[in-house]
Formats: C-alpha cells, sequence, structure tokens
C-alpha cells in the first residue's frame, strides 16, 4: 500500500476511525440538551437560553484564561446531570456524538460523586451513565456507526473519596467500567494523598490513569509513576520540561523523560485544551510534533468537547494544519491509543487489525486510485 503524501481531507479525517482514552462526560454535552436538562430540573444559573450563544459563551469562558470562569462552565453541567433520566440521556448523545465523528472506541470518564445532589446513590449514577452508553451505541450502530464506550471512574483530588470510587470501579469491573481516573487541581493535591485507592486497584489488577502533568509539570508526572504506579497519564504534556533540544537540533532526554518512552508510557494529550490551560501557545508549538518525533506513547484526545468546541476530528484537522500530517500519521496515534485501551489484550488486537487498519487501508486506496485518475496518460510520447 503506497502512503498518502498530503495530508488529508476534512472529509477523509472525519471518516478515519478513532480511538478516543480521555474525554469528560460532563465537559461534552450539546448546549440544546444542557438547556433542555435545566429547563426539566429548573436550573436557573445558565447565563444564555439560545443553544448556538449558549456554546459560543462556554467556549470564551474556555478560552478566557480565567480559571474560574472555567471551572463555572462544569457547575452548570454538574448542576443539570442529577437525575438518572438526565445522565442516561447525556450518555447516550455522548456516544452517539463521538460515533457520527467517525471514534470506533472510546473511554469517557466522569466523577459519580457529583451526581448525587438529587438523592441517586453512586450505584444508580453508574449504571444510569453505562445504560446511556449502550442506549448510545445502539442508536449509533442504526446510523450505520460502529462505536465501543467504557467507562472511566473519576475520583476528585480535592474530595476524601477516592478508595471508594475505586472499589466502586471494581464493582462494575466487566460491566461497562474499563478503569478509574483522578481529577482535579494538581497544585496542593498530589495524587499520593490516594495511594490507598491505588494500592487496591493494583492488588485487584485494575487499570487506572491519574490526571497528571498538565499545570503542574515534572513532580506530579513522577509522583503518578513511582508512588502510584499510574498505567497512562491523563495529558502528561509537561514531560516536554524533561526533553532538551539544542541550536544544531540534537535531542536530550532527562531520567524521566527517557523513562516515559522506554517504558511506553501513553500521554493523553489533548491539544486544544492544552492551549486553553496554556501548556502552548499554539498548535504548531504543542509539544506533540515533538513527542511524535521521538516516538512517545502519544495519543489524540479531545478533554471537554463542549467547553473547547472540539472533536476528535477536529483535533486532527488542526494537527493536520500544524503538522502536514498524513493518514499514516492519524493511524499511528489511533493505534497507539487503542495499545494503550483498558480493554482485554485480544479485543484491543481485533479492533486494530478489524476495524482500524482496514478503515485506514481503505482511505489510502481511494486516494491512491483518485491520484492515479488524475495523472495523465502518456503514449508514445504524446498525452492522450
Amino acid at each position: 500500500m503506497t502512503s498518502q503524501p498530503a495530508p488529508p481531507s476534512p472529509e477523509q479525517i472525519r471518516r478515519a476511525p478513532k480511538a478516543l482514552l480521555h474525554d469528560h462526560l460532563d465537559g461534552g454535552l450539546r448546549p440544546g440538551t444542557l438547556i433542555d436538562l435545566a429547563h426539566e430540573t429548573s436550573y436557573d444559573g445558565l447565563p444564555e437560553g439560545d443553544a448556538d450563544k449558549l456554546g459560543a459563551l462556554i467556549r470564551q469562558a474556555a478560552d478566557s484564561g480565567s480559571l474560574e470562569r472555567y471551572l463555572k462552565n462544569f457547575a452548570h453541567t454538574c448542576a443539570v446531570m442529577q437525575t438518572r433520566d438526565a445522565l442516561v440521556r447525556v450518555a447516550a448523545e455522548c456516544a452517539e456524538d463521538l460515533a457520527a465523528d467517525g471514534v470506533v472506541y472510546a473511554e469517557v470518564r466522569y466523577a459519580p460523586e457529583q451526581h448525587l445532589e438529587r438523592g441517586l446513590t453512586l450505584d444508580e449514577v453508574v449504571e444510569a451513565v453505562n445504560e446511556g452508553f449502550r442506549e448510545g451505541e445502539r442508536r449509533a450502530k442504526e446510523n450505520g456507526h460502529r462505536i465501543r464506550v467504557g467507562a472511566l471512574l473519576t475520583a476528585m483530588r480535592h474530595a476524601a473519596r477516592a478508595l471508594e470510587i475505586a472499589e466502586l470501579a471494581n464493582r462494575y469491573r466487566d460491566l461497562g467500567v474499563v478503569g478509574f481516573d483522578i481529577a482535579g487541581a494538581e497544585a496542593g493535591f498530589p495524587p499520593t494523598r490516594h495511594l490507598d485507592a491505588f494500592e487496591y486497584l493494583k492488588r485487584e489488577n485494575n487499570h487506572f490513569t491519574i490526571h497528571a502533568g498538565e499545570a503542574f509539570g515534572l513532580p506530579s508526572i513522577w509522583q503518578a509513576l513511582q508512588w502510584c504506579g499510574a498505567d497512562r497519564l491523563g495529558h502528561g504534556v509537561r514531560i516536554i520540561d524533561d526533553i532538551e533540544v539544542a541550536e544544531d537540533g540534537s535531542v536530550r532526554l532527562g531520567r524521566l523523560a527517557s523513562y516515559v518512552r522506554d517504558k511506553r508510557v501513553p500521554l493523553e494529550l489533548c491539544p486544544s485544551s492544552n492551549l486553553q490551560t496554556g501548556a502552548a501557545a499554539s498548535y504548531a508549538e504543542h509539544p506533540i510534533g515533538l513527542l511524535r518525533k521521538l516516538r512517545f506513547r502519544a495519543t489524540v484526545n479531545t478533554d471537554n468537547r463542549l467547553m473547547s468546541g472540539t472533536s476528535m476530528s477536529r483535533e486532527f484537522e488542526k494537527l493536520v494544519d500544524a503538522f502536514s500530517y498524513t493518514l499514516d500519521d492519524m493511524e499511528w496515534f489511533t493505534v497507539n491509543a487503542m495499545k494503550s485501551a483498558f480493554i482485554p489484550f485480544g479485543e484491543r488486537l481485533a479492533m486494530i487489525n478489524e476495524v482500524i487498519k482496514p478503515g485506514y487501508a481503505e482511505l489510502k486506496s481511494e486516494w491512491l486510485f483518485r491520484q492515479t485518475a488524475a495523472e495523465p496518460v502518456v503514449s508514445s510520447g504524446f498525452i492522450a
């Protein structure tokens, strides 16, 4: 198969099979759904009642550089996600939206402890979200799309329920939950506060990722790996601080960066979100470019689709524009993500060999056919 030497079109990017490891359920609501649920739950805190205008306001707040304004968006979304029906709807629409964007595998995370204000139990929250994901998968199939969604249960760094949430994740293992996560402010709330949860998960041979190296830097990454034993790094973009690039272009990796690359620790990179939080000034300056060249286990993710006004296709479009990535590069990122998923090895392998690789092969064949058809046929020295 001849590789595609030119960047793919937006249509090819959308059709390409994609795998997503880092996406927050409460950061991906449709603006219209947010408005509907606010009416249903009598929540009057939304700044706008028109879906398009509300979406624009939320994105502006996320781009403002104000953490207070950014976090306020989650106060809105969590406020309306307090009933079983709301959770089912949001989860179903999440699966539908991802599938329509060409995502074939997704791990979507949420914090059950943030959805208890109207009397739901932790178990009821998990069961509602799982029901929604299965419904969304069913609807996607009816529309000709294929997707599998697994849930990651998140504990909040500033709270004291990590072990309880870890036990919850283990209880619903193989029932739709594929792993565990911690999230929240890194500074002042190190992952080592929750060592009991991580030790429990390791004893149970369960999977977990840790938000680390997004805002706080290398110490957060080191703690997540060496103290807690994380399987993946949520973001991990600040590993770039342990990489030196000399004026002559030579690269030197520090010991932590070398460890991360040597151990093939997956990095759940979220380019648009990273720009909003100041990890890079532009897509062209995002560390993913260097990390790709150095062959770290880099993956591309959305983080919060509503807040960033993004999708997996948009993330890849930005990277294609910035780095002239081809379908080969997209396939590399996608296979990286699928290799790093928290489902069994055989299921990961089947997704790679039966869905992802054939999907990219088809797109490359189409491109080659179009190029060949567009070339003039030369016969006897004359162009026919």
